[in-house]
C-alpha cells in the first residue's frame, strides 16, 4: 500500500478522525437521499449516483448491500427503482455504520509481518474501545433525524448530473 504524507492511499478507515469507507459514505449519501423521496417516488440507481456525483458502478455496490440489509428495496424493470424500506427509516446511524464498516483491526496488529507487540500491547482493546465509543454515539442519531430541515431541502434540490 503507497502512502501519501502517513496515511493510507486506499480508501479505508483510519483512526486519526475515524473516517469512514467510501463505501460506507456513498451508502449513507444514498440512505438519506432515498428518506426524502416524495410519496411514490422511485429513483434509479444511474440517477441517484448522478445526483450524489458517484461513480455508477459505486452506487450499485451500496444498493446491493443495502438492499442485503433489508434497509432498500431494489425494483427492476420499467417500474423499477429504490426506495427506502420501514427498516430504512427507522435504522440508526450508528448500526449502519457499524454492519458496513465491520470489525476490521484498527491497528494493524495482524498485518503482514504481524506486529510483536501483539501479544502484549493495550492499543488495540483501546483502539477497539474508542471504535465502539464512536459508533454507539451513532446509534442515538436516526436516518429520519439525518434527513429533517435544511438537509432535507438540499437533498430534494439535487438533480442528475453536474451543474
Amino acid at each position: 500500500m503507497s502512502r501519501i504524507r502517513g496515511r493510507p492511499s486506499c480508501p479505508v478507515a483510519y483512526f486519526w478522525g475515524m473516517r469512514l469507507t467510501v463505501f460506507t459514505d456513498v451508502s449513507l449519501r444514498l440512505v438519506m437521499r432515498l428518506a426524502v423521496a416524495e410519496g411514490d417516488e422511485l429513483l434509479t440507481t444511474r440517477t441517484v449516483a448522478g445526483m450524489l456525483r458517484v461513480p455508477y458502478t459505486h452506487m450499485a455496490k451500496a444498493v446491493a448491500r443495502l438492499a442485503d440489509m433489508g434497509l432498500v428495496e431494489a425494483r427492476r424493470g420499467r417500474n423499477g427503482g429504490l426506495r427506502l424500506t420501514e427498516s430504512g427509516r427507522r435504522a440508526t446511524v450508528g448500526s449502519i455504520v457499524r454492519e458496513l464498516e465491520g470489525g476490521g483491526d484498527l491497528a494493524g496488529c495482524e498485518d503482514d509481518p504481524p506486529c510483536p507487540l501483539r501479544a502484549a500491547c493495550r492499543l488495540r482493546t483501546a483502539l477497539d474501545q474508542a471504535r465502539e465509543a464512536f459508533y454507539a454515539s451513532l446509534d442515538a442519531v436516526t436516518v429520519e433525524s439525518l434527513v429533517s430541515s435544511p438537509t432535507r431541502d438540499t437533498l430534494t434540490l439535487l438533480r442528475f448530473g453536474p451543474e
